[in-house]
């Protein structure tokens, strides 16, 4: 991505841009819907003539990677249909110019996140939209003794000949029983369910709960892997704005007496992307008006694991009534092992194990048994304490880096991520830096209707080196200079 365009290829120079936007489309770097720089900053960037660049956007349309749209320019065709996000046949009958929400027909795609976890270095540097800890963190030897455990003798072949509990391993509920009761969540060993990570435990609910069509309140911003799991159930997505403290409960209130949403499904604790925590007074507010509209509240606490144990959780204090609260290990731990839970009310859990059985039969006994172990013998609080002290550092670091880089925290820095206003549009910023070998998130990703964000979510334990936050400058400088 470094590269620039060369004179002295064998390829001209439109065929190289072609290429080098193409292959972006394809990554899902460059979304569908997104709109391409105009042909005038797009050959001032790449320093090429207009005719180059025109050339090229032609070759990509004649690819059917992007479409021209008269007064508007460029964009990235949606050559792999996503889900739309209301199918009406099946929806609740509200007239289209009523209904609230996102507008029908809204495409919600998530892919460039998605991708970006799978591309975390580009030409060896830290990629600031990285969704996890770098590996180096993430290293532990405690893993692979408890694996090894896991594999001998009887537990092996226990866990070979048989297909396991649909319940999940008892040995890692139990010892995920003690986590909860340490947070103040009662859950018996038999009314937890393992999944294969917190957003499959997610999955497992919506499907168990919902029907297509049903409305579900998510958090905007949010986390656009949510948006577009939803969307792809049909799901009607009822974005509500997020601050400090919580939800926006006006906006909750009029969702509640004109669709009766099925579902909110909250990130109550480090709020991904903006760093935010619930306060008790909100979580009693939310609460309150799940048992008047009769609505579940579903507790994503998938940071829960390098956040204060005092954080105010809903499902404490509603006992787990109207709540279900699910987790997992990935940004802890292991990402590629996928262990993730629920704790539903106890007369959910026979229709959640339903459905866990249809998608994935049971879990992997052996990565459970192998956490189990590793959270006997407080490795795994160990560790987590560890990961708190180097995100604590790392985040001083990134916030003098971003500030003195002319950047602006929309939100307090807390946790794993930072929500920063930069002051130009993000989606536009992304591929400048892109250009330079750099990977953000924008900030349109994180909301439902994908409208311009100047806002982008940066990971704090990679954005610690001085060269990226000097590349930002001067790409925010030019995006204003050519305004």
């Amino acid at each position: 991505m470094t590269v620039p365009l060369s004179r002295l290829a064998p390829q001209t120079l439109s065929t190289q841009l072609a290429e080098r936007l193409g292959e972006r489309i394809r990554m899902r770097l460059l979304p569908a819907g997104a709109r391409l720089p105009s042909v005038r900053e797009c050959a001032r960037q790449q320093g090429v003539s207009t005719h180059t660049v025109v050339a090229a956007y032609d070759l990509l349309q004649a690819q059917g990677l992007v479409e021209a749209r008269p007064q508007s320019g460029f964009f990235v065709r949606d050559f792999v249909q996503d889900a739309p996000l209301l199918q009406p046949e099946q929806a609740r009958a509200v007239p289209a110019e009523e209904a609230p929400g996102v507008p029908k027909g809204t495409r919600i795609n998530a892919s460039m996140l998605v991708r970006g976890m799978f591309h975390q270095s580009v030409g060896g540097r830290p990629q600031p939209g990285a969704g996890v800890l770098p590996a180096e963190w993430l290293e532990a030897g405690f893993l692979a003794a408890a694996m090894r455990k896991a594999c001998s003798g009887k537990s092996l072949h226990d866990s070979c000949v048989g297909y396991g509990d649909p319940l999940g391993d008892i040995g890692l509920r139990e010892a995920l029983s003690r986590r909860l009761a340490r947070l103040g969540i009662a859950a018996a060993p038999q009314h937890i369910i393992t999944t294969m990570g917190a957003t499959h435990g997610l999955d497992v609910v919506s499907r168990a709960l919902l029907q297509p069509g049903d409305p579900v309140m998510v958090e905007e911003p949010g986390w656009a892997v949510e948006f577009a799991r939803l969307a792809s159930l049909g799901m009607r997505v009822l974005p509500v704005p997020r601050g400090p403290d919580g939800p926006d409960l006006a906006v909750m209130q009029r969702y509640c007496e004109s669709c009766a949403p099925k579902l909110y499904v909250s990130v109550s604790v480090l709020h991904n992307p903006t760093g935010y925590s619930l306060s008790p007074a909100s979580a009693h507010e939310v609460l309150q008006l799940a048992r008047r509209f009769g609505f579940y509240v579903v507790e994503d606490d998938t940071y829960g694991e390098i956040a204060p144990d005092h954080a105010a959780r809903m499902t404490v204090l509603d006992r787990l009534s109207h709540s279900i609260y699910v987790s997992g290990f990935a940004k802890l731990l292991a990402p590629n092992w996928r262990v993730g839970y629920l704790a539903p009310p106890p007369a959910l859990v026979e229709r959640l194990v339903d459905t866990k059985l249809l998608s994935t039969l049971t879990t992997p006994s052996l990565m459970e048994r192998a956490l189990a172990h590793c959270m006997d013998q407080g490795q795994l609080r160990r560790h987590a304490e560890r990961l708190r002290q180097h995100l604590a550092q790392a985040r001083m670091r990134s916030v003098a880096l971003a500030q003195q880089a002319g950047a602006r925290f929309a939100a307090e820095p807390a946790g794993m991520f930072g929500w920063v206003d930069t002051g130009v549009d993000t989606e536009t910023l992304a591929q400048r830096l892109l250009d330079a070998g750099y990977f953000i998130a924008p900030g349109a990703m994180f909301h439902a209707g994908r409208q311009p964000s100047t806002c982008m979510r940066i990971n704090f334990a990679t954005t610690q080196e001085p060269a990226f936050w000097r590349i930002f400058e001067r790409e925010v400088q030019a995006m204003r200079g050519s305004a």
